[in-house]
């Protein structure tokens, strides 16, 4: 890959679901459970590998942080 690209780009971290439930400390079973009722949002899929954008996971969680305050 080009270097002066990730130079340039603003490259998001990706998290694994186990990163993600480590994160939540909850296992990788819930983590499955909350994309599919819609609580954590669903992933990306590069051909086998799926991953979650950081910066979506952390959303989900000040929006988890907001609904309790409520």
């Amino acid at each position: 890959m080009d270097n002066t690209l990730l130079q340039t780009a603003s490259v998001e971290r990706l998290l694994t679901d186990q990163e993600v439930a480590d994160i939540f400390q909850v296992h990788r079973g819930t983590i499955w459970r909350r994309v599919k009722d819609g609580t954590l949002p669903k992933p990306i899929r590069i051909g086998s590998i799926t991953r979650f954008p950081q910066s979506e996971i952390v959303a989900a969680l000040e929006a988890a942080k907001r609904k309790r305050a409520a």
